[in-house]
């Protein structure tokens, strides 16, 4: 269970406005939902809240009172912004064409602990996130929450790039609520790029986080930090995936747009035009968030495929979490869209382990693939040989996980090697001698923890499959078990996969009747099969329409 903590400082904020504002604000039940208060010259002042505003006394603003609040708050930057040293509020100011000051918005900042649970499964992961939302969802608010949970939490190097002292605060010494974490200023908002390169140049960190990514530089700044190997965490201009798509200066983000034009035959298999849109490269941000509201957020774990999926005319469908009154979040697994899909009349198949797509590829196979997360580990070790990636990485994801894996050096000992991009190119003869000894090969793209697990998932799972074929061989019960799992894999396969994303699936290895059994249930969803692999491992190949 989580619970939020708040501290907003407000009486230092309040204490800057006129006596007679400061009276009516006080009195004001809803004093902790205060979002802003604005002054406009000749208007009576307002307070605003979530929804709601509210009229402060009965007296327009004056210039005098403006005056006297601009000398008190200091020197605006060059983006009209002035702060409260130590506290997150944030003073903007409206001129006029001489440079006058005609209006004030007196924005409340608050530190809220606790919000960061929506997303803390996200954070151990290790991969760049994008928080997307309209204003005043609470975008900055979770961004310095993540700040703080990565530096102290999960002892990262942070550094904070932040333009406007919105997020660490005004003044030097930034705000407690970043924790450990370190915080850039930048001079003007224009030069955020610059900054952004700089810290990653001049100050080693793990993790850069930064609010408001708005320019094309900043786009360019954000992928090349991507590919030196540094975490991002950032907001970006947009309330949805869909804008960013549509947006042609923030679409490099999410991989960038392209048109392309497409042969006769590819063009008929898809059943759409020559030309199309097609993402450009892989995204810079690999997952993303929708804030809804401060208490509905959706999670998009691979942004790159619902890109895929939003360009092909389709609906993805992310995971969505719910903050409940008492401090769970409640998640809801992402569901496919009915107008997706028309399936056809099959008996539901039981199964107690659902299937996930997963982007993990063995080696010389380029179609997408599935994994079974493995409900209980065998007692034998599975002695994994590692090319290219750190025993190190696969070692933390053997305990954090508690499976029963090891890292072996002999290719005799290895039920299986591991290989990282480009790492067995570089060993000809360990790729010659897996063959020869009938060791099988999985190839993942990087070597970070989340592609370890979900490779070590994918292995286990399909020891754990084999496993009843062998124990069971003279078992009807075993059959049919086997046979039902691969009849569900089929099935999910081809509904989340296959039909909704347009790409083809290979199944697990199956005896020859039980892929034929997948083979009529393709059929009856009126797409096309073959059969791949060798004797031992011949395997379902199921093609999009």
């Amino acid at each position: 269970m989580t619970t939020e903590r708040i501290t907003d400082d407000l009486n230092r904020l309040v204490s800057l406005l006129p006596a007679e504002l400061q009276a009516s604000l006080a009195s004001t039940k809803s004093r902790d939902q205060l979002l802003e208060v604005v002054l406009d010259l000749g208007r009576v002042p307002e307070a605003r809240y979530s929804g709601w505003s509210t009229a402060l006394g009965s007296t327009s603003v004056t210039h005098a009172d403006l005056q006297a609040m601009v000398e008190r708050l200091g020197q605006f930057g060059s983006d009209n912004r002035a702060g409260i040293e130590r506290t997150l509020h944030r003073i903007s100011a409206i001129r006029n064409r001489r440079g006058e000051v005609v209006g004030l918005t007196c924005r409340v900042g608050r530190a809220v602990f606790g919000t960061v649970a929506m997303v803390r499964d996200l954070l151990d992961s290790g991969e760049s996130l994008l928080l997307m939302g309209r204003p005043g969802v609470g975008k900055t608010t979770a961004l310095r929450e993540i700040a703080r949970v990565l530096a102290d939490d999960l002892g990262k190097r942070v550094v904070v790039i932040d333009t406007s002292n919105e997020i660490a605060g005004d003044g030097d010494i930034p705000h407690p609520a970043i924790g450990r974490a370190r915080r850039m200023q930048v001079a003007r908002p224009e030069l955020q790029h610059q900054v952004m390169i700089e810290a990653v140049e001049n100050h080693m960190p793990e993790v850069i986080v930064i609010d408001e990514i708005g320019t094309e530089l900043e786009a360019r700044a954000a992928r090349t930090i991507a590919e030196r190997g540094v975490t991002l965490v950032a907001t970006a201009h947009g309330n949805a995936l869909s804008n960013l798509i549509k947006n042609p200066t923030l679409c490099d983000l999410i991989g960038g747009i392209e048109s392309v034009t497409l042969g006769d035959d590819e063009a008929r298999r898809r059943r759409s035009q020559k030309t199309v849109l097609e993402r450009a490269a892989e995204p810079t941000f690999s997952m993303a968030v929708e804030m809804h509201s401060r208490s509905r957020w959706a999670v998009y774990r691979e942004v790159g495929r619902a890109v895929d999926a939003l360009l092909r005319g389709q609906v993805p469908s992310p995971e969505e979490r719910k903050m409940a009154a008492d401090g769970r979040v409640l998640r809801v697994e992402p569901q496919l869209s009915p107008s997706l899909l028309r399936r056809p009349s099959v008996a539901p198949v039981p199964l107690p382990n659902p299937l996930e797509p997963t982007s993990l590829q063995p080696a010389a196979m380029g179609s997408a693939q599935l994994e079974l997360k493995p409900s209980q580990a065998p007692s034998k070790m599975f002695q994994v040989l590692c090319c290219g990636l750190s025993e190190q990485r696969l070692d933390e994801a053997v305990r954090r996980h508690d499976w029963s894996v090891q890292a072996v050096d002999d290719l005799v000992q290895a039920d299986v090697v591991l290989s990282v991009r480009q790492g067995l190119g570089r060993q000809p003869e360990l790729r010659r001698q897996a063959r020869e000894a009938g060791v099988p090969i999985l190839v993942i793209k990087s070597d970070t923890l989340p592609q370890v697990e979900r490779a070590l998932e994918r292995l286990l799972m399909r020891r754990d499959s084999d496993l009843p074929h062998r124990d069971s061989a003279d078992s009807g019960d075993g059959d049919q078990s086997d046979a039902s799992a691969a009849l569900e894999e089929c099935r999910l396969a081809i509904e989340q996969v296959v039909v909704p994303q347009g790409r083809p699936v290979e199944l697990l290895p199956r005896t020859e009747d039980v892929r034929q059994m997948q083979a009529d249930l393709v059929t009856r969803y009126r797409l096309r099969s073959d059969v791949y692999g060798t004797s031992g491992q011949r395997r379902l190949r199921v093609f999009p329409p």
